[in-house]
């Protein structure tokens, strides 16, 4: 029973599976929504643009049927008639064509954002096989379209018959009317029909909008281990989270066990510490620590430094002192320098004795180290 509860898409989408969904294309899409935009665009701006457009139209028109005797005879006369009627006609649509290009291209941002996404022009042709067609048109989202479209014309119909039903005296009235008279009466007896058949579709794109998203968000439902492995894939795996920081401290520990060699001294506690510090006058301020470590860690940097032949010197204070104040590749404090100037003294007086012979220097003893920089001193 757990494992079919882990397949259920039971859980809401992840923004970042939100995000994927819309990178394929994938946004939520009304099309009452787009139908009552484009409707109310168009029924708008022949309101507010109508009596302009039917004056041009009109003007365009009678001279449509004017006719000079030239044109009869000459072709080319004929044809220039007709490009500037034809294009006067489509400059007088114009802004009727330019906002419902706009509506047609607002409505589906209005709902779903604007999207670009190369993969949704892409070819599908699964949705060319006729298999998964049916299975669509038989699918609870076909069966909720044709709800819709069942419900869209009893409404559409049913608005337009109660306009006609409530002014068909006035209908019967135009017929008697002179021309000039009855046609702005029928354009707005017209336009009120429009207006309430537009607010009709308005209606429906409330109800439809909430259930495209409901949905949209439905389709896009995760299953609980969808939900894991997304967090997993965010945050990364701790397995493999483990293995590169295991790794990173691996290659760490080799580079640092490569400069040791390269050390001056070692600095040791003598089994639990140690600590490698190198100095060149030339190019460095203060000496600076190359390698440390504690445990098995301290064992392998003495080995090391035995096999190259480091200097190493026994100093419990200061090894734990280095140690716990000192970051790899960073001077030593400044607190900790007359501890580590008698060290190098003693380094440079051991390599002399090395390359020149004579009485073998003494090591130091008891090197000052500041009170609470060694964390192993015991308590007073």
């Amino acid at each position: 029973m757990a494992e079919e509860s882990d397949l259920e898409k039971t859980e809401p989408a992840s923004p970042r599976r939100i995000e994927q969904a819309r990178e394929e294309g994938q946004v939520p899409q009304s099309r009452e929504l787009s139908t009552f935009f484009i409707t109310m665009t168009g029924v708008a701006t022949l309101w507010l643009l109508g009596d302009w457009m039917a004056d041009r139209l009109f003007g365009l028109l009678r001279r449509s049927f004017a006719f000079e005797r030239e044109m009869a005879f000459d072709h080319v006369l004929m044809l220039d008639g007709f490009n500037t009627l034809l294009s006067g006609a489509l400059l007088t649509m114009m802004p009727l064509f330019l906002t419902l290009l706009v509506a047609a291209v607002a409505s589906p941002i209005a709902l779903g954002g604007l999207v670009f996404s190369p993969k949704a022009l892409g070819p599908n042709f699964g949705r060319m096989n006729p298999l998964q067609g049916l299975a669509r048109m038989f699918s609870v989202h076909g069966l909720a379209e044709m709800v819709k479209a069942i419900l869209k014309s009893l409404l559409v119909g049913g608005v337009s018959a109660i306009v006609l039903w409530v002014n068909k005296d006035h209908l019967f009235d135009l017929m008697v009317e002179p021309l000039e008279v009855g046609m702005p009466d029928f354009a707005d007896t017209v336009a009120f029909a429009a207006l309430m058949i537009t607010t009709s579709l308005g209606l429906l794109a409330l109800m439809d909008v909430p259930f495209q998203l409901w949905q949209y968000h439905k389709k896009l439902r995760m299953t609980k281990e969808e939900v894991k492995r997304e967090g997993k894939e965010q945050e990364g795996d701790p397995q493999v989270k483990g293995r590169i920081r295991a790794m990173q401290r691996e290659m760490a520990r080799r580079r640092m066990m490569s400069e040791v060699p390269k050390a001056d001294v070692v600095v040791t506690n003598p089994t639990h510490f140690s600590v490698a510090l190198k100095y060149d006058a030339s190019r460095m301020a203060a000496p600076i620590v190359v390698a440390k470590g504690r445990g098995d860690l301290a064992l392998k940097i003495r080995e090391i430094a035995r096999e190259n032949k480091v200097a190493m010197l026994e100093a419990p204070p200061l090894a734990r002192a280095l140690y716990a104040h000192c970051e790899l590749e960073q001077a030593v404090p400044a607190t900790l320098f007359t501890a580590v100037a008698e060290v190098m003294a003693y380094v440079y007086q051991l390599n002399n004795w090395v390359a020149e012979g004579g009485l073998p220097p003494q090591p130091p003893a008891e090197l000052p180290v500041p009170e609470g920089l060694d964390p192993g001193a015991p308590e007073e």
